[in-house]
């Protein structure tokens, strides 16, 4: 028997004990909700382990999408020996341990998977432990991470598994796994009788924020702390729900009007440099369960069309919010997004690129494509230069300040000039550059 195996709650257990997160946990794949990108027929994981062609794996997303329950179900379904092994609480001595064991079952003719939780803990002498192991395939290594394992797991350890991303469930996912262990009677809370409210459902979904762990752990509590009606059935409203995640509904619909009432809010406060607004704006969003990676990626949108040049800086900011939000997570990640919201505010406003992309658009949109100017052309046959390609090209590099008059857009359109930077920001400075440019190369701005 493995340890997998012995892990199983016996008849006569007192399995309530157990929180419902492990109780309801999916042993067959058919029963796992999520990650279709991985699991949809056809798909690279559930190729593997329908043809048994195991090989190591770093499962790397969020809390509560699945990482531990995936592990167990290839194990099961591929018939392995499987063993969890804790990085947190295991050192090389333990790890002997593990490949002694491997041993004996690859002597008996049967893979060991081993199951690394937390892998990014690893330090350097753990990992180099387990290299040649995996190396060899005395063991077949999956390991889970919340954390980019492009910076916590060494390079050689990490050439030799596939890394896999998990994505956060989605609210019909979440939903879909509540049901279930409100109806299960055996391992759920069906024998409670529970029911859901409508709103009390909506609200546990959102703050979920995609962890099933969350929203069972929170359903648990919700209905062993709700008293029976007189008909033996324990409803569970939104304030029963508020107090099980101790956590209050704000009136927000991620899909409704009230959605787009606070992103614009959001927005306008930034566009209007109020760092305050801007943070409460981003507060109610965030509170109320909205996805951060929307609020992040409104932000990248609005450091090219608000501020642009002004402050190339900003661009940036908010790029690097996005991806320290995606590298922490909630909560901690909550700061990079207000950190980059207050740098937004506070940064010079210039719609000048905005203004000027849309004015190029219109000319492609209402003359079509005009052709490129020979001399601008790229020549890299014979025949291209017997036609007159690229002759006549004026090699900026050749003149001083590394700028020449000479024409860039097609004949058809004459002199356009998109781009009017403001006086605000760096776009000062780009301002008396061009004036300077264009007086050289004797043209009116």
């Amino acid at each position: 028997m493995d340890l997998f195996e012995a892990a199983k709650p016996k008849p006569g257990d007192q399995k309530d004990f157990v929180p419902l997160a492990d109780r309801i946990r999916p042993e067959r794949m058919e029963d796992f909700v999520g990650q279709e990108h991985l699991l949809g027929p056809g798909r690279f994981l559930r190729s593997m382990i329908e043809k048994d062609q195991l090989q190591s794996l770093i499962f790397w997303g969020p809390p509560g999408t699945g990482k531990t329950t995936l592990a167990s179900i290839i194990a099961r379904s591929t018939r392995s020996f499987f063993l969890s092994f804790s990085a947190v609480l295991s050192g090389v001595k333990e790890i002997r341990q593990v490949v002694q064991e491997a041993e004996e079952q690859r002597a008996r003719g049967r893979r060991t998977i081993l199951f690394v939780d937390e892998i990014h803990r690893f330090n350097k002498a753990q990992q180099d432990a387990f290299l040649p192991h995996v190396e060899r395939g005395t063991i077949i290594l999956i390991g889970a991470t919340t954390e980019n394992p492009s910076f916590e797991v060494n390079s050689a350890l990490l050439s030799r598994c596939k890394v896999l991303i998990l994505r956060s469930l989605t609210a019909e996912e979440i939903d879909h796994i509540l049901s279930r262990a409100l109806l299960d009677e055996e391992k759920g809370m069906g024998k409670w009788k529970p029911e859901l409210a409508p709103e009390a459902g909506k609200f546990l979904r959102e703050m979920a924020h995609g962890d099933a762990r969350v929203a069972l752990n929170a359903l648990e509590m919700a209905v062993l702390t709700t008293s029976p009606n007189a008909d033996g059935v324990r409803v569970l409203t939104l304030p029963i729900m508020e107090e099980a995640m101790q956590r209050k509904s704000l009136l927000y619909d991620k899909a409704g009007e009230e959605h787009y009432n606070v992103i614009s809010a959001f927005h306008k406060s930034l566009r209007g440099s109020d760092p305050d607004a801007a943070l409460y704006w981003l507060a109610r969003m965030i509170e109320a369960g909205e996805d951060p990676l929307y609020v992040a990626r409104r932000m990248v949108r609005f450091a090219s069309e608000d501020i642009g040049l002004a402050d190339p800086q900003a661009l940036n900011v908010a790029l690097l919010s996005k991806e320290a939000f995606h590298f922490v997570g909630l909560p901690e990640g909550e700061l990079a997004l207000a950190e980059a919201a207050v740098y937004l505010a506070t940064a010079p406003k210039s719609n000048a690129v905005y203004v000027a992309y849309g004015k190029a658009k219109r000319d492609v949109a209402e003359k079509g494509a005009l052709p490129v100017p020979l001399h601008i052309r790229n020549a890299p046959t014979r025949l291209m230069k017997e036609l007159g390609y690229g002759r006549g090209y004026k090699y900026a590099h050749d003149y001083s300040d590394g700028v020449v008059e000479q024409d860039y857009l097609p004949a058809e359109l004459g002199v356009r000039y998109y781009y009017h930077p403001s006086e605000r920001g760096f776009e000062k400075i780009i301002s008396q550059r061009l004036q300077e440019w264009r007086k050289k190369m004797s043209r009116k701005s």
